[in-house]
């Protein structure tokens, strides 16, 4: 198993750098093509963050591994919410004001509801996937649309602040094809390696991609969200966060319904989405209960930890009780 682990980890890793190189080099390309600074902040590189989820779950796909696929955009959000947001918390209490993302948060709401919907029939299927790439693309018109019209003081500042630095245009190119194709390589370390693992240890492939998988390919979000509220950047780590479980849904999770369509674990609406649900809920439950302020506390970040390790501890029973 040493070979697997190795894979895994060295496709991690290369992984975070590959998609730091990719979304610098689009970010460039798109700053030097003339296109505002704020568009491509709530747009390319929000999406950009999210092409190593977008590229483990395609590969796993092609693979014959769809509930990789699935496990990684699942997983990760429920990673994003529990662990990123409960870590970030506790670092730092996050004090919500941007306009826009209090209106994101209604928008992941539904579309994570929707998620449930659509796989309550245990099939995920090409339907079902069209419809979340026609929400993706009404999403990144949305947002193209709320930059184009100015996004919100606080909320640009720190988007302004976080930008990549320019670069010429021959050198954001390469760095957007050494970037990409750095995270297909590692992304095919990582599927092999997650895939090979679960094959010796007796588990699904949706298990690993609920974990491991889910866990390696949001540590991205994690250095950048700790990143930001260290520099008193709150609404861009709640962003983060934000953005991130949105485009998991509607551009990852398609990738397994396009690519290999099928029946599904019956896991995923009984006990994976509501808990996703459930988290999600909780962002609201947490930020937005106190009279007059929007505010994540530690002790806020404590309870989101809570959740996630008891989620973690209820798959980990799972796959011992039908061992």
């Amino acid at each position: 198993m040493l070979t697997e682990i190795v894979a895994i980890l060295a496709g991690f890793a290369l992984l975070i750098w590959a998609a730091d190189r990719f979304v610098s080099g689009a970010a460039a390309i798109a700053t030097n093509l003339g296109v505002s600074t704020l568009v491509i902040g709530l747009t390319i590189v929000g999406l950009g963050t999210s092409a190593p989820e977008i590229l483990v779950s395609t590969i796993a796909s092609i693979d014959g591994n769809p509930g990789l696929a699935i496990g990684n955009a699942i997983g990760s959000n429920i990673t994003n919410i529990g662990l990123i947001l409960g870590i970030t918390a506790l670092v730092m209490p996050l004090s919500v004001a941007s306009r826009t993302l209090m209106r994101e948060y209604p928008l992941l709401l539904g579309v994570s509801l929707l998620s449930l919907v659509l796989v309550l029939d245990e099939h995920l299927g090409v339907m079902d996937g069209v419809i979340l790439i026609v929400l993706l693309t009404g999403v990144i018109y949305l947002m193209y649309r709320t930059a184009r019209q100015g996004a919100d003081a606080e909320l640009a500042r720190e988007i302004i602040a976080e930008m990549p630095e320019t670069m010429p245009t021959g050198k954001a190119v390469l760095w957007l094809i050494v970037g990409l194709a750095a995270m297909i390589i590692a992304s095919r370390l990582l599927v092999w390696g997650a895939v090979e693992i679960a094959s010796l240890l007796g588990v699904s492939d949706l298990v690993i991609g609920l974990t491991i998988v889910a866990i390696g390919t949001s540590l991205p979000e994690l250095a950048t969200s700790i990143t930001s509220a260290l520099k008193n950047e709150a609404d861009l780590a709640i962003g983060n966060i934000l953005g991130s479980n949105l485009f998991n849904l509607l551009a990852v999770l398609p990738v397994a319904a396009l690519i290999a369509p099928g029946q599904i674990s019956a896991e995923i609406p009984l006990r994976d989405i509501p808990v996703m649900l459930a988290l999600t809920l909780a962002i609201a439950g947490v930020a937005w209960s106190r009279k007059g302020t929007h505010e994540i506390a530690r002790s806020d970040g404590i309870l989101l930890l809570v959740g996630f390790f008891a989620y973690e501890g209820w798959i980990v029973y799972s796959v011992m009780e039908s061992a």
